[in-house]
């Protein structure tokens, strides 16, 4: 792979322990030219430092920035899990430099499908949402005959017609074309300022099921319970994508898209945790953190504790000890 970088030490620094207390103590650094099958429970952290899609999309640039900016929040977090079978990994970062979107979305699918293969679970960092289209290819050529199903925390549909050019705005319209009756896609947190007519018509004529913003809340959690099972039972595998600007800019102001109204995070991590628990969720991803907007990190600490909350519920139901 032309444009990969293998993961870097400097990335996970933090306070020093001799029980490894925290998360840079833990995390093993691999290449991802040479994966291993998975002995234990395996979380695999893989970088998408693209913003291509993103300035495509006429959004503001430096989503490229955002995986090494999650590795540094997420690196001084606690470890609860050094004397369990948990292997937590980071298999460094895809590199889109050269403008070539495509050729960068072809060699994301490839490494999620490799990862997927060899029994890990990929949380893959972004970069600007375009990485949804790479994503979802590499789980479809990992599970060819699966009916997967697609779970979206979103402001946007990101249903735009990408038949000219690809950008951050049209992942989930790319993969309707090429799973067309077996497209399945539910979008959490849907703003109607923040989506024309036209692409509320898109969603409706490709079967989109959505909730929009002002019901995605706890208080609602009894609803939100009932479309998620409904979901969970009609599909065979989950893929999990994770907008940060979905989110209120109070908790995400670090996105190219920041929005005042979007949701709060306490629900978002009751969503995260019930769709691991359904054991059927394969792989996920965190995308459109924009380090350059970002306030005192708030936004790469917010996806930072989204990943953590994602390797505590999957520790979980792989029946890993906590200490």
């Amino acid at each position: 792979m032309k444009n990969y970088k293998q993961a870097e030490a400097k990335f996970w620094q933090g306070r020093i322990s001799e029980d490894a207390l925290y998360l840079h103590e833990l995390i093993q650094l691999k290449d991802l030219t040479q994966i291993e099958r998975a002995q234990n429970a395996s979380v695999a952290l893989l970088g998408y430092a693209c913003d291509e899609g993103v300035s495509r999309n006429l959004g503001r640039p430096g989503a490229i920035e955002g995986p090494n900016a999650i590795r540094k929040t997420l690196s001084s977090l606690s470890n609860h899990w050094h004397e369990t079978p948990l292997n937590l990994c980071d298999f460094g970062d895809l590199i889109c430099t050269d403008q070539n979107l495509e050729s960068h979305q072809n060699d994301t699918a490839q490494a999620a499908s490799d990862l997927l293969k060899n029994g890990h679970f990929p949380i893959i960092m972004g970069g600007g949402h375009d990485l949804a289209y790479a994503h979802f290819k590499g789980i479809r050529k990992a599970f060819p005959k699966k009916k997967i199903g697609i779970v979206n925390l979103d402001a946007h549909f990101d249903l735009r017609d990408g038949s000219t050019e690809a950008t951050s705005g049209t992942p989930f319209w790319q993969i309707a074309q090429e799973e067309k009756e077996n497209f399945t896609y539910y979008c959490f947190g849907i703003q109607k300022e923040s989506n024309s007519r036209q692409l509320f018509q898109t969603a409706s004529d490709y079967g989109v099921r959505y909730l929009l913003n002002s019901a995605f809340n706890l208080q609602n959690w009894y609803h939100i319970q009932k479309e998620l099972d409904q979901f969970i039972e009609e599909v065979e595998l989950i893929y999990l994508s994770i907008d940060l600007d979905g989110f209120s800019s109070a908790y995400a102001p670090g996105v190219s898209a920041p929005s005042p109204l979007g949701f709060a995070p306490d629900v978002a991590l009751k969503t995260i945790k019930y769709l691991v628990q359904s054991q059927k969720l394969v792989s996920v991803d965190v995308v459109e953190l924009n380090p350059e907007y970002d306030l005192d990190n708030a936004t790469a600490r917010l996806a930072s504790r989204l990943i953590y909350a994602l390797i505590d519920a999957h520790a979980e139901v792989n029946s890993v000890k906590l200490v």
